[in-house]
């Protein structure tokens, strides 16, 4: 009897080990950082497609129509060639840890961020918008998704230089939410394809708009704090 005892409280305290050791290193938060570095090297996969420089590969096979159109080119690699960039320096402004111990890292990643998504990937992406595939519903979701980006963006610095940090954090959930849309585009168009088979142009009418308003919505839900996230 003793030795079952003395079994069963072994067992439990391996239990509690092994529960304590995966909530300690398998967070919600620690999740969230697998998914998104994986999710960024997809991402970087499909930039490395156009390099070197090619007109004719992946998705601009498509798009061999527009490819000659002035500044087309120019709009797409910009876009293209600068999304790591954002990707990674809009992720390092909400840890807590950096802007408490690495403030001058928080800084410089936030003014790479602004200035990618104000000067060159946000223009970029308003200019692709126009000749989006998919028709008008597609170039006004796309146009709609570059300009608030945009504007997000620079309300952050704005409110920023004004010391007004809490709506600064604001701005910045809101742009962040738009950056995603890179990612949320297409993890839309694998699900909406393999669910249900659409056709293409269809498809692509419903991920133009499932690719940024859902994550606009679940940004003000995270700012209005009904849905809560604590930053490390």
């Amino acid at each position: 009897m003793q030795t079952s005892i003395t079994r069963i409280s072994k067992n439990s305290k391996t239990a509690v080990f092994i529960a304590g050791f995966f909530s300690r290193f398998f967070s919600i938060q620690t999740l969230i950082i697998i998914l998104y570095a994986f999710f960024c090297y997809l991402m970087l996969k499909i930039t490395l497609q156009y390099i070197p420089y090619d007109t004719d590969t992946a998705f601009l096979k498509i798009k061999q129509d527009v490819i000659n159109i002035p500044f087309y080119k120019l709009a797409f690699f910009t876009h293209v060639y600068t999304a790591m960039f954002v990707l990674l320096a809009g992720f390092t402004q909400f840890s807590s840890r950096v802007r408490k111990f690495y403030p001058v890292v928080h800084r410089t990643s936030g003014w790479i961020y602004a200035v990618v998504v104000i000067a060159l990937a946000g223009p970029a992406g308003f200019y692709m918008g126009v000749y989006s595939n998919g028709g008008l519903i597609s170039q006004i979701a796309f146009c709609i998704l570059a300009c608030l980006w945009i504007y997000f963006t620079l309300m952050a610095i704005v409110k920023a230089v004004q010391n007004d940090f809490k709506a600064h954090r604001e701005f910045l959930i809101r742009s962040f939410a738009l950056t995603l849309s890179a990612i949320t585009l297409r993890a839309w168009k694998y699900l909406i394809v393999f669910l249900f088979e659409p056709r293409p142009m269809d498809a692509y009418h419903i991920v133009s708009w499932l690719a940024w308003v859902p994550n606009l919505i679940i940004a003000e839900l995270i700012i209005h704090k009904i849905i809560t996230f604590n930053s490390k």
